[in-house]
């Protein structure tokens, strides 16, 4: 699933808890050119339900920027205004 592989390419850029965000779109960028050539929305939406704390128990990402709202999930903003990194639980 795409999951895995941005989880995967994030970890191969670097994109450690304790290290600092990138621009989600280098992310995606790297998720497409690589592992996944498919739709950059789709990926990038896939990212964002794993950055959003009322998504997932545990979110796999850290995000930096506008994730969306509980009332409004759709709501997030463009990939090249989000910054995200790894979240200790993905690092596990």
């Amino acid at each position: 699933p795409v999951q895995r592989r941005i989880v995967y390419a994030m970890s191969e850029l670097g994109l450690k808890s304790s290290g600092k965000p990138k621009k989600s779109a280098r992310t995606v960028g790297d998720v497409l050119g690589k592992y996944h050539p498919h739709g950059d929305l789709a990926c990038y939406e896939a990212m964002v339900l794993m950055a959003q704390p009322f998504s997932y128990r545990y979110p796999l990402i850290e995000g930096q920027g506008n994730w969306g709202s509980p009332d409004d999930p759709k709501s997030f903003a463009a990939m090249r205004y989000t910054e995200a990194k790894l979240s200790a639980y993905s690092e596990l």
